[in-house]
């Protein structure tokens, strides 16, 4: 284990490698191959990212974008901000765009009708009824543009990083995308923040104005534990899951876009969540508390602190893999003292072959206070001295 060390500027991305090792078995891993253009498979759990294509590259989400539109909902029920008896009328325009009228997937609301919040969140999960996306969005802020700012501004809270909202439907937009690991991670963040509301997910039918309709989640017509989340198809995007399943204690969650068919879709969800299942094996790397690595610190007491993950880090791998596994922290640094006990500090960042495996937060495991004043002054001074070199490297890198 090599200790991470960086005496960069602050705000510096730094990084060492804590661990390499190569998994025995045989000279080849199972593989896996699948035909949706996007595609991630997660360990709920630990995290572990299982299998990965064009994960980080982004797309239109069409429907599954209210799953970002239900974590609004959620989390004001949660808070007590509205209430499942609260009542929403369906505006003109949620009526116009979003019915039956409007060419795409519909809870069938009639115009200036008013439903409680617990029939129009099955209208918009269980039905996927874009009038519902519309009539939430137009009573929570106003208009769906508001809503969408409220949509983004939580996105970056859970940490959806290269996803941008622009509605509450995932009608096409231009600049409307997200990723696969975005959507997992939004996926993850429903299933454990809201276990009761999530149960949602899992019903398969609803009927609105007499009209019944069948949740569109293929997976939870098979037999592999399935209990949500979303669909999605657009022209452009082509036909997309997010899906999660449970099987013996542990919990999948997947996400595939770009499919030509629904039919297409069902076939690579059902494949990729059962190679999941049945492909891996659990192996812890770290234990809960256990000091990780050390992470700099500028002008404390003592020059770094030392990292650790608040539970067990524990990956699954393939069974049979020689795949390398190397871990790295990763941070901006050196920190600024003081450090509080328990702050969270960098990020665990698990590489298995060329698949970032995991990537999870660690914390400060002590506090290092404020350093003497010959202490900061040596520190400064180091880090002056630092910093002229960098100017040298990058002027003789200029000049040449």
């Amino acid at each position: 284990m090599r200790v991470a060390r960086c005496w960069a500027a602050v705000s510096a991305l730094c990084s060492a490698v804590l661990l390499a090792f190569t998994l025995p078995g045989p000279a080849a891993a199972q593989t896996f191959q699948t035909a949706a253009p996007h595609a991630i498979l997660i360990d709920a759990a630990s995290g572990s990212v299982l299998y990965e294509k064009a994960a980080d590259e982004p797309f239109s989400p069409a429907s599954m974008a209210k799953l970002m539109t239900t974590e609004i909902v959620f989390d004001a029920l949660t808070s007590g901000r509205l209430s499942m008896d609260t009542e929403f009328t369906v505006t003109e325009d949620a009526w116009k765009r979003g019915g039956a009228g409007g060419g795409g997937s519909s809870m069938f609301a009639q115009v200036n009708s008013r439903i409680k919040m617990s029939d129009l969140l099955r209208g918009l999960i269980v039905q996927s009824g874009n009038d519902a996306a519309i009539t939430i969005a137009e009573n929570m802020a106003g208009t769906e543009e508001a809503f969408a700012g409220i949509m983004n501004q939580k996105a970056k809270e859970i940490g959806l990083e290269r996803s941008v909202f622009r509605n509450a439907t995932g009608y096409s937009a231009p600049d409307q995308k997200v990723t696969a690991r975005d959507l997992a991670r939004l996926a993850g963040h429903l299933i454990d923040t809201y276990p009761d509301l999530y149960k949602i997910f899992a019903e398969r039918e609803f009927t609105w104005n007499k009209i019944k309709q069948q949740n569109r989640n293929p997976l939870l017509t098979l037999d592999i534990g399935a209990d949500g989340l979303k669909t999605g198809f657009l022209d452009e995007s082509g036909y997309g899951l997010t899906g999660s399943a449970v099987q013996n204690g542990q919990r999948l969650i997947m996400v595939i876009s770009g499919l030509k068919t629904a039919r297409d879709r069902a076939a690579e969800a059902r494949k990729l969540m059962e190679w999941g299942f049945r492909a891996f094996e659990p192996r812890q790397v770290f234990s809960g508390g256990e000091t990780i690595g050390e992470v700099s610190v500028f002008g404390g007491e003592k020059g770094s602190v030392p990292a650790v993950a608040k539970k067990p880090v524990r990956l699954l791998l393939p069974r049979g893999s020689s795949d390398r596994v190397s871990a790295r922290i990763v941070y901006q640094g050196p920190l600024s003292a003081p450090v509080e006990q328990g702050r969270e500090i960098g990020r665990l960042k698990v590489m298995r072959g060329d698949i970032l495996a995991l990537d999870q937060p660690v914390y400060a495991g002590e506090t290092v206070a404020s350093g003497t004043i010959p202490q900061r002054a040596l520190d400064a001074a180091l880090e002056v001295g630092t910093g002229l070199m960098r100017k040298a490297f990058k002027k003789a890198g200029n000049a040449s």
